[in-house]
């Protein structure tokens, strides 16, 4: 769990009570609830950053240094690590955005850049993809995909590759590779605030113009935001002009958002905060 207002802040033991007891009655064997508060935020509304165990009196409560647990979505399993994963372990915002991915992959060549877990590779991989190479800097990130490949008897399918995105996608442009037509872009926010919207705009470009080089005619390129400071007029003007530059025309295939339980609210700008696009190079 993760609170980040006070006015939930005064009211979780009242939820996180009722949580457990829906969970219970849905089947689910729960042994704590472990808050992931440790995020600067909190500290806005007088509240402390923590992490650690909420005691309820009807759990166990224990306390772990690791605290680990494998989790199933869309039929893929994954190792979430809850006390030291990003944010709270996981990103669930991309559920359906990876089903669509996996809907195209069939005997498709992809390349999964800030493949983090693994998920999109994953995906693709199951959707009957032919082979599958997921790029990510961090060596921890690699490892976990490594864990996760494992995990959904993907080996002979998926491999690995600890590379900066940014270099990859120019050597293999220098090199004019034609190894893949799926390329996935999900790279973490470019920009936290409207200082930096100009350098994030050119970071965007340089990764989708570099992808679409690389695609052959009937290729698929996945590409995403998840900075609300991005607003979706000003991605697709990015992709518009990184097109123009490749010189390639663009089939829109998918054009979605965040889950729907990561709710858009009209009144509050910053919820809309994910772009996701499929094009078909054509």
């Amino acid at each position: 769990m993760q609170v980040l207002s006070l006015g939930i802040e005064l009211r979780k033991k009242m939820l996180f009570t009722l949580l457990v007891k829906i969970l219970r009655d849905m089947g689910e064997t729960i042994n704590c609830i472990y808050e992931r508060n440790d995020v600067k935020i909190r500290t806005l509304e007088g509240m402390l950053e923590e992490k650690g165990v909420y005691p309820l009196p009807e759990l166990p409560n224990k306390e772990a240094e690791q605290l680990e647990t494998v989790i199933n979505e869309n039929g893929v399993l994954y190792r979430v690590d809850v006390v030291n994963g990003q944010k709270t372990g996981f990103f669930l915002d991309q559920k359906y955005n990876r089903l669509a991915v996996k809907r195209i992959a069939q005997d498709r060549r992809v390349l999964d850049c800030f493949t983090h877990t693994g998920a999109f590779a994953l995906n693709a991989a199951l959707g009957g993809a032919h082979r599958v190479t997921a790029v990510d800097i961090s060596e921890e990130a690699i490892n976990n995909t490594k864990y996760n490949i494992a995990l959904n008897h993907q080996e002979a399918k998926v491999d690995t590759l600890q590379a900066n995105v940014f270099e990859l996608l120019t050597e293999l442009v220098e090199k004019k590779v034609r190894d893949y037509d799926l390329i996935i872009l999900d790279p973490p926010a470019f920009t936290k605030s409207n200082s930096t919207v100009k350098s994030a705009i050119r970071g965007y470009k340089e990764i989708n113009l570099k992808a679409m080089k690389l695609l052959p005619r009937g290729g698929f390129l996945a590409t995403c935001s998840c900075s609300h400071f991005m607003p979706e007029g000003l991605f697709v003007k990015m992709l518009r002009e990184a097109a123009a530059d490749a010189s390639v025309s663009l089939r829109q295939v998918e054009a979605r958002q965040q889950a729907p339980d990561h709710p858009i609210h009209l009144s509050v700008p910053e919820t809309n905060y994910l772009k996701f696009y499929i094009f078909q190079v054509v």
